[in-house]
């Protein structure tokens, strides 16, 4: 789980990274992101309801949250991200791999995974377990 102080919360917070930050997408996603001045990452997650009921959009939040968890530690910090998922993500043959697969692509296309042989960060140490 991405501990709490690791999200963004506030409709303003999502504001001003889609306002102010740049942004990369593919046929799954959308990825906006902008510096922060905390020295870490700060994750958003936008799911709405063209990606189907309830049920089906917690499930995209839980695979994305997921993703973003596995990845934290690759990631070069100081960054609000903010993942807003886009309407293929409905399709029920979607699965959890091809979403990682799209999330790691575009952090990558970003610029924000860090590159090979950098000393990545303990993920304890940032809160994400």
């Amino acid at each position: 789980m991405i501990a709490r102080r690791y999200r963004l919360r506030r409709s303003s917070e999502f504001e001003r990274v889609r306002r102010r930050g740049r942004s990369v997408s593919n046929r799954l996603l959308v990825v906006s992101f902008a510096a922060n001045q905390l020295g870490e990452n700060r994750y958003g997650f936008a799911v709405g309801r063209r990606i189907g009921k309830a049920v089906r959009r917690n499930k995209v939040k839980r695979w994305l949250r997921e993703a973003v968890r596995h990845l934290h530690g690759r990631l070069r910090q100081g960054y609000d991200i903010v993942f807003v998922a886009r309407g293929p993500l409905a399709d029920p043959a979607m699965t959890y791999h091809e979403v990682v697969a799209a999330v790691e692509d575009l952090l990558d296309r970003a610029g924000l995974v860090r590159p090979e042989g950098t000393e990545p960060h303990a993920q304890r140490e940032h809160g994400v377990e």
